[in-house]
């Protein structure tokens, strides 16, 4: 995934998390989906788990999936693949110490990853 990519995608996955109750909210889905393992190995200081495309868009739901495709002009399976790769690594690295951040400090870190973009 190049940064053009990625900044497409820092608008719709800002959004999706604020109305999936932030970060925490996006993680308890996945936990609820049965993935909780996936999702204690990005919190903690080993190895980050990896998630398959399919997995993710069922635990976070098809609509959502493509609420947000429909948000960065790609498709629905473009965003599960995209979060699949992006997601373990961007949790762990925005829970250096296994605690996740205030819904203002994510905005603050993710504006920072992407490079502004939204």
């Amino acid at each position: 995934m190049d940064l053009s990519q990625l900044q497409s995608m820092a608008g719709p996955l800002m959004e999706m998390v604020n109305q999936n109750g932030g970060l925490e909210g996006i993680l308890a889905k996945l936990q609820s989906g049965g993935l909780g393992d996936l999702v204690s190995s990005w919190l903690g200081q080993g190895a980050n788990a990896p998630i398959s495309p399919d997995q993710l868009s069922q635990a976070l739901g098809a609509e959502n999936v493509a609420q947000m495709a429909s948000q960065a002009g790609v498709s629905p399976e473009q965003v599960s693949t995209d979060l699949s790769t992006m997601l373990p690594g961007l949790v762990d690295q925005l829970s250096p110490n296994g605690e996740l951040p205030s819904a203002d400090d994510l905005g603050s870190m993710l504006g920072g990853l992407f490079g502004g973009g939204k």
